[in-house]
């Protein structure tokens, strides 16, 4: 018996609507709305990054309002434990049992704030989360709702006090958003909103009314497993990839779980465009979201200020697409 496909177009829709609620409050930040609309329709974890101040905690904060999603925000500090991320059991005297407290991550948006202030042993508790949608507490496994999105911030330029993701929790990642200064206009309308009889300095997200469900959420990713992808352009995402690891400035190329990513992407990229099937423009799109926090430049290049989306760049150049 053959399974029905998804409605595409319902989906689309759907999309659109996060689209504008989105852009309802986070200014001037198109692209990296898009990005992460496409990563939510692929349902993958997404970590953003940008210097202090361009929305990044807002933009996660609108999905999970938007969507009606249970959400929580965990500020990642130095002292901060895996046990107040995932949870831990106590005893209860009353019960005279031990039973199990479960952490904040049992949510379907998990905003991981500045998540590079924790040290390796506290971010190695999302790893198991994020690949796996379980948590183990003292042995016990535990699963994680649906869905479950895990969208982490960091802040570049403050490097005293911060421990450096390791490439496994990266690769977790399906992208990378890269958060930049927005336009004088778009600053401009902004003042206005955030300012107008308003006394804080923070943009108030109580009018923003939710225009999707968990279930939608849920709907949107099923239908985007079902977007099709020519052998053609596979084997392209797979050229892409390949090249990353032979390319002449990049000392570390990405794994086979890129290829998968940038399949997962360039399909969520095809549903908020619309399609039914995967172009190489979609590939493209998401290419330096998905491969820019998986590979590393080699010394000498970063030196002299070369950054991982010049090497995605020119590898695209470089990579013959299939015909559309």
């Amino acid at each position: 018996m053959m399974t029905q496909a998804p409605d595409i177009a319902t989906s689309h829709s759907l999309l659109l609507a996060l689209k504008e609620n989105f852009n309802s409050v986070v200014i001037g930040q198109e692209q990296a709305v898009d990005d992460v609309l496409a990563c939510v329709a692929a349902g993958g974890h997404i970590l953003v990054e940008g210097v202090p101040g361009l929305a990044k905690t807002l933009l996660a904060r609108s999905l999970a309002q938007s969507a009606d999603a249970e959400h929580v925000r965990i500020q990642f500090t130095p002292d901060l434990m895996p046990s107040d991320i995932t949870g831990h059991t106590m005893f209860e005297q009353d019960t005279n049992k031990f039973i199990v407290r479960e952490g904040p991550i049992f949510a379907n948006i998990v905003i991981a704030d500045e998540i590079n202030r924790a040290p390796a042993k506290t971010q190695s508790a999302l790893l198991e989360a994020m690949q796996e949608q379980q948590v183990s507490i003292e042995g016990d496994s535990r699963a994680l709702p649906n869905p479950f999105i895990v969208i982490a911030t960091q802040n570049p330029i403050e490097q005293e006090g911060t421990y450096p993701l390791p490439m496994a929790q990266l690769d977790r990642f399906l992208c990378k958003l890269l958060i930049d200064y927005p336009e004088p206009n778009d600053e401009i309308r902004m003042l206005k909103l955030v300012t107008h009889e308003q006394v804080a300095n923070q943009f108030s997200l109580e009018d923003l009314k939710p225009v999707a469900s968990t279930s939608d959420l849920i709907a949107i990713q099923t239908a985007t497993s079902f977007i099709s992808v020519d052998d053609s352009v596979q084997k392209y995402i797979v050229d892409i990839v390949s090249a990353t690891r032979a390319w002449n400035g990049i000392d570390v190329g990405a794994g086979p779980r890129a290829s998968i990513s940038l399949l997962r992407a360039a399909r969520g990229h095809a549903m908020l465009q619309g399609q039914s099937f995967v172009t190489p423009d979609n590939v493209k799109s998401m290419a330096p979201a998905v491969l820019r926090h998986r590979i590393q430049l080699t010394p000498d290049l970063e030196i002299e200020g070369y950054k991982p989306d010049d090497m995605v760049a020119n590898l695209l150049n470089d990579t013959n697409a299939p015909r559309q």
